[in-house]
């Protein structure tokens, strides 16, 4: 697990070594144990390393190719390297690293570009072709490790993070206010776009190409494909398989030169997940973040879940740790935690923030269980709001409207008042649309339905997730792992029947064929509808009240936190007329919104998240006092 940066001058100009380690140098948290350089006329690849598998020089980075022909920069791990060393021994290739890295520049050697279709991991790499002097850089099928890209000129520039690209000197930091809209209307990005105009993020499952002669679009390798089967196979054959590809995962992301541990959130996913690798790895370490709920109300008062993690613990015997989280811990943390996160994503992230730190303390690789939800449906109240729309429109319609997350469509205009003529044109629908740009539209069936949802929430939401999850382990020089995530699993959850994953699926859909119209609230909240495969098979491994729980986020009470303990921060920020923010958004507008809060109208407490979070990076990474050097 490390970090990479680079630039090549298409036109050939020199690469210049001094800029190259400063685009490393900035992201040295990512790779603290060593650094490497690759300069050769207008390339540069720069490298920052953590060790996990191999920790000897012969895993070293930038590493050449057998041939010659390949240098690379990898951050990453691929869980099936040794599978592929065995075929590329087969072809006569030798090997003086025990690493994957090796694996990876030799499969390179040995089927081009298309090797990515072979890899089993996350991955994020730059490739310098250097017999047809051409730069590749590549990203993993669900976008576990982020790659950043920017074109200038004839110079291309990419980073793990885009404060390595900054650092370059070739990038300017300005706001993208087309990016701004897109983020303050779903909470993600669902585009290429950044907050910064011009560095875009490489997207999952894809490749692009730069030579001295064009700068190639990005091309997709892999994309996810939720299917009905036409012949479902029985209860008994989908557990048995599902049980095996499990084990096999969680194995497969044991591997490592270094001591794994895992989150132990209380819920499932997580659960499961320490489960299967505490019986393979005895006494693992555990780690677990609460909430202080002194001033939490309602559904808030179920956000803390270290009992559920603590008898977990004791279930399965690991080493366990916790940090309890308050009120004013979100402040405390904002700064460190925007440089780190850059682009903010979905949800509150500041307790993924604490909960690396506190891993890092102990371990350099943790396990985490984010995907689960997304493969095997775990939001049923989301997707059965799409359910019942009579052609595909309207259904891109029905779950637009329920995503935008922080600002209604509606409400653009006003909020972005003092910017408006700039991004009048931008259509978060068609943003929203796009997302569907490779499916049919003729759905037939209400699994269809279903399926889509589960598409587009592992290309939006759950590609947020990662994102957030990579950029706040890093920070604490910490790999997370996410077995869910293993090539064989995606594959099998993609194809089993939708009600596998959900129970009351067929309750929904009488309703929605016998009752147009009807709005049955209990089908739009959080129950244990959801994951029934899953929770079956898991049984197996974890206590039986936690396989059939209710669905929980991992959520501070910021509801109440906003509006109590934390409310003279929210009010010094974003009540501030000197806010950076109000060069974009009308103060006005803003205001009336955060107060609706504030007053317990209406609980806006992703929208203030956001503000917070966005008014910390326009002080960090534009105008002249931002933290990156030039």
């Amino acid at each position: 697990m490390c970090g990479i940066a680079g630039i090549f001058h298409r036109n050939g100009s020199p690469a210049s070594s001094v800029n190259l380690k400063r685009m490393t140098d900035i992201i040295a948290h990512r790779g603290p144990d060593g650094e490497g350089f690759f300069v050769e006329s207008g390339v540069g690849l720069g490298h920052r390393r953590l060790k996990i598998l191999d920790l000897s020089e012969a895993a070293h980075q930038p590493m050449m190719s057998p041939s010659g022909r390949y240098v690379i920069s990898y951050n990453g791990e691929i869980y099936n390297f040794r599978e592929l060393r065995a075929e590329l021994e087969a072809k006569g290739f030798t090997f003086h690293s025990s690493g994957d890295t090796a694996i990876l520049v030799a499969a390179l050697d040995a089927w081009g570009i298309d090797a990515l279709k072979r890899l089993n991991g996350m991955f994020a790499f730059a490739v310098w072709d250097r017999k047809d002097r051409r730069l590749y850089l590549a990203r993993d099928r669900y976008g576990i490790k982020p790659l950043y890209y920017a074109v200038s000129g004839n110079t291309v520039l990419f980073g793990s993070e885009i404060k390595a690209i900054l650092a370059s000197g070739h990038a300017k930091a300005e706001m993208d206010l087309e990016g701004l809209v897109e983020y303050f209307t779903f909470q993600n990005f669902f585009t290429e776009k950044t907050l910064l105009k011009d560095i875009a993020l490489l997207p999952a499952g894809h490749w692009i190409a730069f030579d001295s002669e064009k700068v190639s679009e990005p091309v997709e390798y892999w994309d996810f494909s939720f299917v009905e089967p036409e012949a479902h196979a029985s209860p008994e054959d989908y557990e048995s398989e599902l049980n095996r590809l499990m084990l096999q995962a969680v194995s497969r992301q044991l591997v490592s030169d270094r001591e794994v541990s895992s989150y132990l959130s209380g819920g499932m996913d997580s659960g499961s997940l320490t489960a299967l690798a505490a019986q393979q790895s005895p006494y693992i370490k555990t780690f677990t973040v609460g909430f202080d709920l002194s001033s939490a109300s309602g559904i808030e008062l179920g956000f803390d879940e270290r009992r559920k993690a603590e008898y977990m613990s004791y279930v399965f015997r690991t080493e366990h740790y916790e940090m309890v989280l308050k009120a004013g811990d979100m402040e405390r943390c904002l700064a460190d935690l925007t440089w780190h996160l850059e682009e903010p994503r979905v949800g509150q992230s500041y307790p993924n923030y604490y909960a690396a730190r506190l891993a890092s303390k102990f371990s350099t690789v943790v396990l985490a269980g984010t995907g689960g939800d997304e493969l095997f449906g775990g939001y049923p109240w989301r997707y059965y709001r799409a359910l019942g729309a009579v052609d595909f429109e309207t259904y891109v319609d029905q779950y637009y409207s329920y995503w935008q997350r922080l600002i209604a469509a509606s409400d653009l205009g006003r909020v972005f008042k003092p910017v408006w003529k700039d991004v009048s044109h931008v259509s978060t629908r068609d943003i929203f649309r796009g997302v569907f740009q490779h499916h049919a539209e003729n759905l037939t069936r209400p699994e269809d339905y279903i399926n889509h949802s589960l598409y587009f929430e592992a290309k939006t939401f759950l590609h947020g997730l990662l994102t957030v999850e990579d950029k706040l382990s890093m920070a604490h020089s910490l790999e997370s792992r996410v077995p869910f995530l293993d090539n064989d699993l995606v594959d099998f959850a993609q194809s089993t029947p939708v009600r596998s994953k959900l129970s009351q699926f067929d309750d929904v859909v009488r309703i929605n064929e016998n009752e147009p119209g009807l709005k049955t609230q209990r089908y739009f909240q959080k129950t244990n509808d959801g994951k029934i495969l899953l929770r079956q098979v898991m049984k197996r491994y974890i206590p039986e009240q936690v396989a059939d729980d209710t669905k929980q986020g991992f959520s501070a009470p910021d509801a109440s936190w906003f509006r109590g303990e934390s409310i003279d921060f929210v009010k010094d920020v974003l009540m501030n007329g000197n806010a950076k923010i109000y060069d974009f958004l009308d103060q006005t507008a803003v205001r009336d919104l955060v107060s609706e809060h504030l007053n317990g109208k209406t609980n806006r407490r992703l929208l203030i998240w956001s503000l917070l979070n966005v008014e910390e990076f326009i002080r960090q990474f534009t105008g002249p006092k931002a933290r990156f050097g030039h």
